[in-house]
């Protein structure tokens, strides 16, 4: 089964009210899936969290730039020391850690996921959104958290990929699964999200 997605006009990009609305929604889902207590492995510093689920819904959900826009809010809200990661974390130190290029990734991530998905799944159908999910909201997401490691734990390639991607590679493919029938749903009832 497929849901045709609309996409909105050129003069209908700016950001209204119903966007920015829109926008802090889905930076709450993000944040509020942080509060779902992390798992710790004793050979990783990124704990395995839900927040990732957020970035997907955002961009699926919401397009490229709202999606953009409510994870840069997001991000924005973390670093001015609200404690909205898995874990309780937030403030300037999140952007010194090891998990920094995770983090980094969740706008980035979201316009992503949010632009393929207006361009290449107009017509929404969540193995689609899947396999877009497993490229931008996954994949892409851990090139960026590897490099991180790599740069801030001093990590060899090798060990940032053991420590940071292969233990929760399940977990993200469920997550990317997930999300795809979320967005499926939410297109259904409510067609023409997408900007």
């Amino acid at each position: 089964m497929s849901v045709t997605v609309t996409p909105v006009s050129n003069s209908a990009r700016r950001l209204s009210a119903r966007d920015l609305a829109l926008a802090a929604v889905f930076a709450g889902v993000t944040a509020a899936l942080g509060f779902i207590p992390p798992i710790y492995l004793p050979f990783s510093p990124v704990p395995v969290t839900a927040q990732t689920l957020g970035v997907m819904l955002a961009g699926a959900v919401l397009g490229a730039k709202l999606g953009f826009v409510s994870q840069l809010l997001f991000q924005t809200l973390v670093i001015i020391g609200l404690p909205l990661l898995s874990g309780g974390r937030g403030g300037l130190a999140v952007l010194s850690g090891a998990t920094v290029g995770f983090f980094v990734a969740f706008s980035l991530s979201a316009l992503l996921i949010g632009w393929v998905t207006t361009h290449l799944n107009n017509t929404y159908q969540w193995w689609k959104g899947v396999i877009i999910h497993l490229v931008f909201g996954l994949l892409f997401v851990d090139v960026l958290g590897v490099a991180g490691m790599m740069l801030i734990a001093k990590l060899t390639l090798g060990k940032a990929i053991i420590a940071g991607v292969l233990p929760y590679l399940i977990g993200d493919v469920l997550k990317a699964v997930i999300a795809a029938l979320i967005a499926h749903g939410v297109h259904r009832a409510y067609p023409g999200l997408l900007k």
